[in-house]
């Protein structure tokens, strides 16, 4: 079974989407941003997340559950995460977006919306590692073009680099040889974006 992590804070809630999601996913339950970021780092198996924005300790907004789509998109496993809110839904969803949010749903969304968008993060999830595999990554920068090529650039080496350790485990020798560069300059660029071993 497909394993999906659920980050709900609503304990009743939680329960209630994960038993009808447990037919057809193996549900990892979490009511946290600390509890979501450990579930995955436990589970790196992990392809698709459904977070709640509303998370504690600020339940009433979205931005514990922005700050958990940030750590994702910086150092957490490549996961489609899926927003759902019942906050200022404008605001929320384009704060979402900027953080890499695959899609976004209101709350209370029904179940068949749920498992759909389920469903694409999971198909989307799995065409992205069969390009992975052929040599092919995407890359998703979002920088003001105000900021000029400079910072667009940075920005593009640093995703390239994090997603190419990633993809290799951290091993600097065979990331260079992915990259065609040497492992010097790799170890130039872990200096440059401040990227631990552990990231």
């Amino acid at each position: 079974m497909t394993p999906l992590l659920l980050v709900e804070d609503d304990s009743a809630l939680r329960t209630l989407i994960a038993g009808a999601l447990s037919g057809r996913f193996r549900v990892i339950e979490a009511a946290n941003r600390p509890d979501a970021l450990a579930a995955l780092h436990g589970a790196p198996e992990v392809a698709v997340a459904l977070i709640d924005l509303g998370l504690p300790p600020n339940p009433h907004g979205p931005s514990e559950g922005l700050a958990l789509l940030r750590a994702i998109r910086i150092d957490g496993p490549p996961v489609k995460a899926i927003c759902l809110t019942g906050q200022d839904q404008e605001a929320a969803s384009l704060a979402a977006i900027q953080e890499e949010a695959f899609d976004f749903l209101a709350k209370p969304a029904p179940l068949t919306a749920i498992i759909a968008a389920i469903d694409r993060a999971v198909l989307f999830g799995r065409k992205e590692r069969e390009l992975a595999r052929q040599g092919i990554a995407r890359l998703t920068i979002s920088a003001p073009l105000g900021e000029g090529l400079r910072n667009v650039r940075d920005e593009a080496e640093e995703r390239l680099i994090r997603q190419v350790l990633q993809d290799t485990g951290f091993n600097v020798h065979a990331a260079a040889r992915c990259l065609g560069v040497k492992r010097e300059n790799i170890y130039y660029f872990l200096k440059k974006f401040g990227i631990a071993r552990d990231a």
